[in-house]
């Protein structure tokens, strides 16, 4: 398992990395045509294991669109990145849904996340290398998630801070939470 991980990351310098090119023919189809992609034949091994995935979507360096899961939903990162890239040009609540007049000059970002790790102390975070899953001890329903190296994020307190009370709502400093790191190979 380690060793399809580094294949991943090995590849992040490339310019068109599969699952990038994937997520993008996913939303273009959807758009125009109102199909989802199915999966190609021949996909790399590396992409046929489960893996949570978070897809983004920018025009001009705006952000359009960003929905992802953080444990795996279908049975191949591949097939996690298109229904999330789906989902992303369509269904994030901040925005309607994408044109086709915006498929040209749209940006995707594809972030595959590792585990989620236990988080004992605040010791064991940084915003630069970790993402951060806060989640009620109370209501587990009330849970938000905050991806790594984020711009305006640069310290571990304000990556709490934004993870529990923006992103999860925890607005009462007294509720007791979990929180969970996680690290992200991020594609572009």
């Amino acid at each position: 398992r380690r060793q399809r991980q580094m294949c991943i990351r090995d590849r992040t310098m490339t310019e068109s990395h599969p699952l990038v090119l994937l997520a993008r023919q996913a939303i273009q189809q959807f758009i125009r045509h109102g199909e989802r992609l199915d999966l190609p034949d021949g996909l790399p091994e590396e992409l046929e294991r489960p893996a949570g995935a978070f897809v983004t979507i920018r025009r001009q360096g705006a952000l359009r669109g960003c929905i992802g899961t953080t444990q795996p939903t279908c049975s191949t990162v591949a097939e996690e990145v298109i229904r999330n890239a789906i989902s992303a040009a369509t269904h994030d609540y901040r925005f309607s849904p994408l044109t086709v007049h915006e498929l040209d000059g749209m940006e995707v970002k594809v972030d595959v996340l590792s585990e989620m790790e236990p988080v004992e102390g605040l010791d064991q975070l940084d915003p630069k290398r970790y993402g951060l899953l806060v989640q009620s001890k109370i209501n587990p329903g009330k849970r938000g998630l905050l991806l790594p190296d984020l711009e305006g994020i640069d310290t571990v307190e304000e990556q709490v801070h934004w993870t529990r009370y923006h992103k999860a709502g925890i607005t009462d400093p007294d509720e007791p939470v979990q929180m969970f790191r996680f690290e992200v190979i991020r594609l572009t």
